[in-house]
């Protein structure tokens, strides 16, 4: 049947591949497809689609809750995004050294990104209650009255940028390999020169740290979008669409009001900023240091 040897293992190799090729394109380019034709309709599940062009993308320049979910995922984003990054390095920067059960502490700083979504959202909620949360509790043995957090359209979103620093443990174990993988031999001769502890972190550990940090940064964006879950559980969306991120509006147009295809265009309108944001990004990274690389 094969006439060579090779040819038979290329089949082979084929065949191997098959299963996640189905999985790819059933689970992954033919929902993407979906959705951008489903942008174009107007589709609300009991009743059969009926194209409607690009009224769908009109609609969304002339709504309002469309702006609002906007910004108010920017202003998640500008929040969570830096204080991730800063506290990740941190953690890093502390995990780093040879202390004693080192490997424990590592893990305990990791175990909360694993953490299920939900119970997370949970918990942070009952730390966020205004008269028996533990957050408020702490600052009042300091006389220093709580806000309502969640109950506040000033404080809910900073609410959720603070718990979004729960997660960083996955962030930290990058930038803790980053860390690791920062040549001796640049610190032994930053000390030569008589560099302190903070000049050798300036001069040394941040500029061969800025491909890790370039890494994280547009990971942390990108997913930083798409937060639902906090918003979803903590808030609803409120108070006053306070903390209406945009997944949540969205999921809100296609299973609470069965508008797919209006949903299918707000998808397509977060990869166009996303996309166009990461590209921004990229042409932005002059500042990454890539060692052994021409400049």
């Amino acid at each position: 049947m094969f006439r060579t040897r090779s040819s038979r293992r290329n089949v082979e190799g084929y065949l191997f591949l098959l299963p996640w090729l189905i999985g790819l394109v059933a689970f992954r380019l033919a929902p993407i497809v979906a959705s951008a034709i489903l942008s174009l309709m107007s589709w609300d599940i009991l009743r059969p689609p009926h194209f409607i062009g690009l009224k769908n993308y009109g609609d969304l320049l002339h709504d309002p809750l469309f702006w609002t979910s906007l910004g108010n995922t920017l202003y998640f984003v500008a929040g969570s995004v830096p204080l991730v990054l800063i506290l990740a390095l941190s953690a890093a920067l502390l995990l780093n050294r040879p202390l004693p059960g080192i490997g424990i502490l590592r893990t305990v700083f990791y175990l909360p990104s694993v953490t299920t979504g939900v119970a997370v959202a949970l918990l942070w909620t009952w730390m966020f209650e205004p008269q028996y949360g533990i957050i408020d509790t702490v600052l009042g043995w300091f006389h220093i009255p709580g806000p309502p957090w969640l109950g506040s359209t000033t404080w809910a979103m900073p609410a959720i940028i603070l718990m979004s620093a729960w997660g960083l443990g996955g962030t930290m174990v990058i930038f803790l390999a980053g860390l690791q993988g920062v040549p001796r031999h640049l610190y032994e001769a930053a000390a030569l020169d008589g560099a302190n502890a903070w000049r050798r972190f300036w001069n040394v550990t941040l500029p061969m740290l800025t491909p890790v940090i370039f890494f994280n940064l547009i990971i942390g964006v990108i997913n930083s979008f798409q937060v639902f879950t906090q918003a979803y559980v903590m808030t609803g969306g409120g108070p006053a669409n306070a903390t209406l991120v945009y997944i949540l509006y969205l999921y809100q147009q296609g299973f609470s009001f069965l508008h797919m295809g209006y949903a299918s265009a707000l998808a397509w309108i977060l990869f166009v900023i996303v996309l166009g944001l990461t590209a921004i990004i990229f042409r932005q990274s002059g500042w990454v240091y890539y060692e052994g690389a021409g400049r």
